[in-house]
């Protein structure tokens, strides 16, 4: 089960943004993903906890941004619903959407999840859900999602090789304001995004290649 922390800026100044600290692991449902938010004061921000099925739909997510919280799952699309700071209005909704967005990087292992994508093969369309800071108000986009290729990387001690991972690099295309960027995963950890940094990671990335499909 790998633990480690995030650390996030603006992807165009660098301003710092804070910091996720998580854990995330595949088990008989599929995968699941928490994580703490904190500030770049070190207060608690919000908090993260997606759990995926076998295919990478959502089953269960939980957003917490201040006092601000949204519950959904894959339900005939997306649904979800946003309660208030008070406590006092809880608003539904529903969409025909694939995933969930944000800006926690357990969006992009579920939506790279989700596709499956082949190394070199065509772009796949995907509309989604996106559920942003500070307010966590719902809006759909549409983005491409391009795997452009899969490359090993070897851990050596020596002559011995003590672990090895593979990187895959994704492009990924909004296609509303045409703005591209690049994405490397490595199973369900986010190694390098816009606006992320892995900065500690105390195991592994899981293996999702064996999972069933």
């Amino acid at each position: 089960m790998p633990r480690g922390r995030y650390l996030l800026h603006d992807p165009h100044d660098r301003t710092p943004l804070g910091e996720e600290r998580f854990q995330c692991a595949p088990g008989p449902s599929g995968w699941r993903y928490t994580a703490r938010r904190l500030t770049p004061d070190g207060r608690t921000s919000g908090s993260v906890d997606l759990t995926l099925d076998q295919l990478g739909r959502p089953l269960r997510l939980e957003l917490r941004a201040g006092r601000w919280q949204v519950r959904g799952a894959a339900l005939d699309g997306l649904s979800w619903v946003r309660t208030d700071p008070a406590g006092e209005h809880a608003e539904p909704g529903s969409v025909r959407a694939h995933a969930f967005t944000g800006s926690s990087p357990a969006h992009l292992v579920a939506v790279a999840r989700l596709l499956r994508l082949t190394a070199g093969g065509p772009a796949a369309r995907v509309r989604l859900l996106a559920l942003t800071e500070p307010v966590l108000a719902p809006r759909t986009l549409d983005q491409s999602w391009t795997l452009l290729g899969s490359t090993p990387h070897h851990d050596r001690t020596g002559s011995e090789i003590t672990s090895e991972i593979t990187v895959d690099d994704y492009q990924v295309d909004d296609l509303e304001t045409g703005e591209r960027r690049m994405v490397h995963l490595s199973g369900d950890i986010v190694l390098a995004a816009p606006g992320i940094e892995l900065d500690d990671l105390d195991a592994p990335p899981s293996d999702w290649s064996t999972a069933a499909a």
